[in-house]
């Protein structure tokens, strides 16, 4: 799978999250298609369908990216029960 370069990423992060405020804001019609539009680039740079998806991928490549608790990125497995041997 290709990566995006994280100077991608961390445009494509900074201009929807300041096209999210505009949008929460004043935004009209050219703001949203816009977001949109930088919505689906995270999505196609990170390989994910969802928009909070792809901006946990982005941040999650990012140098220096410390993430202490990625659970809502991969399922938890169950652990297997420990078997005793009996000597």
């Amino acid at each position: 799978m290709l990566l995006a370069h994280p100077a991608l990423l961390t445009d494509l992060i900074r201009e929807y999250e300041t096209l999210s405020a505009l949008a929460a804001d004043e935004g009209g019609p050219d703001a949203q298609r816009r977001l949109d539009d930088i919505g689906y680039s995270l999505c196609v740079a990170t390989g994910t369908s969802d928009v909070d998806a792809a901006l946990v991928a982005a941040r999650h490549r990012l140098p220096g990216a410390r993430v202490s608790d990625d659970s809502i990125l991969a399922a938890r497995r169950p652990r297997a029960p420990r078997v005793r041997r009996h000597r």
